[in-house]
């Protein structure tokens, strides 16, 4: 079994980092990831609010940046799905590309997009139901979508189709957005958006492809049928914290718990960016959780290493 001095689960902004800043002090590092390195952010068209980048930049290209940055400096990444994660002294870490032990884990895991729970949307997933309007929105090009939601990804994804389908209905359960100023005032200025207000999605309609939505109104209880080639759900995320249930501790949404150093309840395990309680979900907050948990890993490790007494956090 390979042993590291830490592991790094999940390959955004958070973990991408800390794999930067360990490598850099001269840890032997793993990092795991299942997806595309870069994480979310890989889905985004232009990132606009990220320092150092004033004319913006795609997700993909930041998220390969990061990815060559932390890397160069001896960071180990590997793609493979991690299936478990035993405590001890040191933890082992098992993946479908092996199994690896280490003195520190950080866990920087995200989120996944948080789905409607409703009839019709498993079975039409691909079939005009998306969770990614830069993935899918070329599919549509010249047809009617909706987007649900009402926050800063869904009026993105609301903007980001109108460059494909001829109109995009944005559906929100409340009666105004709670995106950023800036992306209400190019929303409300788009002609191809219709805002359908106080309304939630009760069904996803088709057989073999989505053909449209059933909606009911949540303050006169009225329901109707909007007829679109596609829908995009845009509600939120949720962490992937399944693994961790028994070995840290979480708050009621799940998410990992930890102090401002980013230590969590188990010695030796740290948490960063989206999967933890009180995140920002932003990029740049991903990052400085990065640094933060390498850091303490880092202190970490030399205590373990050198024999100090190390105590749970």
């Amino acid at each position: 079994m390979a042993k590291y001095e830490v592991i790094i689960i999940g390959g955004g902004p958070a973990g991408l980092t800390a794999g930067l800043y360990t490598s850099r002090a001269g840890l032997k590092s793993l990092l795991v990831e299942r997806g595309i390195f870069g994480g979310q952010i890989v889905n985004a068209t232009l990132v606009e609010n990220y320092p150092g980048f004033p004319q913006g930049i795609s997700g993909t290209e930041l998220g390969s940046l990061m990815h060559q940055q932390a890397t160069k400096y001896g960071l180990d990444a590997i793609a493979a799905d991690v299936t478990g994660v035993v405590q001890g002294r040191p933890y082992s870490v098992s993946t479908t590309e092996g199994s690896f032990e280490a003195t520190a884990v950080i866990i920087a895991a995200g989120s996944e997009y948080r789905k409607l729970g409703v009839l019709g949307e498993e079975k039409l997933v691909g079939h005009g139901v998306s969770y990614c309007a830069t993935c899918d929105g070329f599919f549509f090009r010249g047809r009617e979508v909706a987007v649900v939601g009402g926050g800063d990804t869904a009026i993105t994804d609301a903007l980001e189709l109108t460059r494909h389908a001829t109109k995009v209905y944005v559906i929100h359960r409340r009666d105004q957005l709670r995106a950023g100023q800036i992306l209400q005032q190019r929303a409300f200025a788009e002609p191809k958006l219709e805002f359908i207000w106080s309304t939630v999605v009760e069904e996803i309609l088709g057989e073999k492809l989505l053909s449209g939505i059933k909606l009911r109104n949540v303050k006169t209880g009225q329901q109707s049928i909007l007829e679109v080639a596609g829908v995009f759900v845009a509600v939120g995320l949720m962490p992937n914290s399944q693994l961790f249930f028994n070995i840290v501790d979480l708050d009621d949404a799940e998410y990992i718990i930890t102090d401002e150093m980013m230590a969590t309840s188990a010695p030796g395990i740290f948490a960063a960016g989206d999967i933890r309680r009180n995140s920002p979900r932003q990029i740049a907050s991903a990052v400085g959780d990065g640094v933060t948990a390498a850091m303490s890993a880092f202190k970490y490790v030399q205590e373990f290493e050198n024999g100090a007494r190390v105590t749970d956090p």
